[in-house]
């Protein structure tokens, strides 16, 4: 079973920027799908971006033109660039795996925390 962990959360200012990194324990090549979600307090978990082992990345509508996803396969690492952050992107950042198959077969991160104060 593959593991994820995440780094690089951290206290920003509005319109800061911050990288996530998402290291897994085994190639993530083989791994159909890799991404990022975030929950906030009060609000349910969201879709933030997901990125194909095709390297196809799609986003959530309250990200997009600020955040990128990328990998690098030959480190088994996902990251995310937020750029324009702002106070509403406060949240617990959960990296996600989905290798195909049900949703009982993805992995999950245990998150971290981001941010976005004055």
């Amino acid at each position: 079973q593959v593991q994820l962990v995440e780094s690089g959360g951290g206290l920003v200012q509005p319109g800061g920027s911050l990288r996530l990194s998402c290291a897994a324990s085994a190639s993530i090549f083989s791994i159909t799908a890799m991404g990022w979600y975030r929950q906030a307090p009060g609000k349910q978990r969201e879709l933030v971006a997901t990125i194909t082992n095709d390297d196809s990345p799609n986003y959530g509508d309250s990200v997009k033109g600020r955040f990128t996803i990328s990998r690098d396969n030959a480190k088994n690492t996902v990251y995310l660039q937020m750029n324009s952050l702002k106070p509403e992107d406060s949240a617990v950042y959960f990296c996600y795996g989905h290798p195909g198959g049900p949703p009982e077969y993805d992995y999950w991160g245990q998150g971290t925390q981001v941010t976005v104060s004055s």
